[in-house]
This record gives C-alpha cells, structure tokens and sequence, in this order.
C-alpha cells in the first residue's frame, strides 16, 4: 500500500523515493534537490536520489545517503 507522505527515512530502499523527491541529511539538514543535483560530487541536475552512486556521501558533513530523510513535497 502507498502511504502518501511517509515520514522519516526511507529505509533505505531507493525504490520508494520518487525521481523528484528532496531528502534532507539529519546530521546536517543539507538539502539534496534532484532538480540541482550535487556539485561537489558533479552530479547532474535532474539526477534523482535513487540513482545517486552508492558511494555518494553528503557534500557537506560526509554522511551516507542512508542518514538522509525525506522532505515533503511543496504544496
């Protein structure tokens, strides 16, 4: 079933993130935008989290990806 919104993680499993879905790094609170992509890691705008490089860390505090939460989607 699909909970709109779900809270908080998303457990790790990329497959539940859609393409333009904006995580936020709990250490941090870095934003990662698909539509802005990662400089630092030269990813492309228009790169959704789901298919960032399983080695791709927060720019900013070096994170894993798995500490990243999901942000809500704009109203």
């Amino acid at each position: 079933m699909n909970t709109p919104g779900f809270e908080g993680s998303y457990l790790g499993d990329r497959a539940r993130l859609e393409a333009r879905t904006r995580l936020e790094c709990k250490i941090c609170w870095w934003v990662y935008d698909p539509a802005v992509g990662d400089p630092v890691w030269q990813v492309p705008p228009g790169t959704p989290f789901g298919a960032l490089p399983v080695h791709w860390r927060c720019p900013q505090c070096d994170g894993d990806a798995e500490q990243f939460m999901v942000l809500a989607a704009p109203a």
